[in-house]
């Protein structure tokens, strides 16, 4: 299927496709779900680290959010002042994506398009070299964490990014199950969990998630080598993402909110560093277009 969204991006500029200079991506509006929470925000924090890192200050970038979900990620870009494009194949997703663009002001709904797509057809839905920057978080499970189907998907995004563009991919780590289970005191859990023939590889009975190296040495294959990964939810991998509005048993304490940005701030280092960052319940990976 096609086009959700009637307005797409906007033409580039005269001057080649800068704009006024873009801010850091900004915090969602009180109240959106799809952002709030802490994972959805220390996704944002490193991708905006990455642009800034790689891209000049106020270049408009043409962004592909392949699997977007409900768009927030998308409309934080757009906030930014970049053009996005978001592909999604669930339908109560795209729904929820196209109902928060609408909301937008029409400065934003200019600069983003939602298509009804799933990630693995942007190799031939988009022309070659399209787009500067190309989001994948979430889509490497499954099926598509098979050798063969990691691999046609990562050759599908690596076709539209353009050369020096830079590749953001969100993984399950195949390390963080046991971790997980062990702190849970499921002994069972964590012990299947070690056992790399029944939970390790992709192809195992209890998970697939490809191994950090394995993709690394996928990306160099397709011309978009790993440049820096993170940890994502070092610590929080079993917490809710909303704080609740009060301490157990009524104990006085700092505000949520406060709270809530020290826990982010914690995650932010450990997820930079090892051995932090190898059992972390998620990977997020940058590779750069050669």
């Amino acid at each position: 299927m096609g086009e959700v969204a009637a307005e797409g991006p906007q033409e580039p500029d005269a001057d080649g496709g800068t704009a006024a200079p873009a801010a850091p991506v900004p915090p969602a509006p009180e109240g959106e779900a799809p952002d709030g929470g802490v994972r959805e925000e220390l996704l944002a924090r490193r991708l905006d680290e990455q642009i800034h890192a790689r891209f000049p200050v106020g270049r408009r970038l043409k962004v592909l959010d392949a699997g977007c979900g409900r768009g927030g990620l998308a409309l934080r870009l757009a906030r930014a002042g970049h053009e996005v494009t978001g592909t999604e194949s669930r339908g109560d997703a795209l729904e929820a994506a196209c109902a928060a663009l609408s909301a937008e002001p029409e400065g934003i709904r200019e600069r983003v398009r939602f298509l009804d797509a799933a990630p693995g057809e942007a190799g031939r839905r988009f022309g070659a070299g399209s787009f500067d920057v190309v989001l994948c978080h979430g889509a490497l499970t499954g099926p598509e964490a098979e050798p063969a189907g990691t691999e046609a998907l990562l050759a599908s995004l690596a076709r539209v990014l353009a050369p020096g563009g830079l590749l953001s991919l969100l993984v399950p780590n195949a390390d963080a199950p046991a971790m997980r289970a062990g702190l849970c005191g499921d002994w069972d859990g964590a012990l299947a969990a070690l056992d790399p023939e029944r939970y390790g590889p992709p192809g195992g009975t209890e998970h697939a998630a490809p191994r950090r190296e394995a993709l690394a040495g996928t990306l160099r294959g397709i011309g978009v080598p790993l440049h820096e990964w993170y940890g994502v939810q070092v610590f929080t991998d079993r917490l809710p993402d909303h704080l609740p509005d009060h301490l157990p048993d009524g104990d006085a304490g700092p505000a949520p909110e406060a709270v809530r940005e020290r826990m982010l701030t914690a995650e932010e280092e450990a997820g930079r560093r090892d051995p932090y960052r190898q059992v972390a319940g998620l990977l997020h990976l940058f590779g750069v277009r050669d």
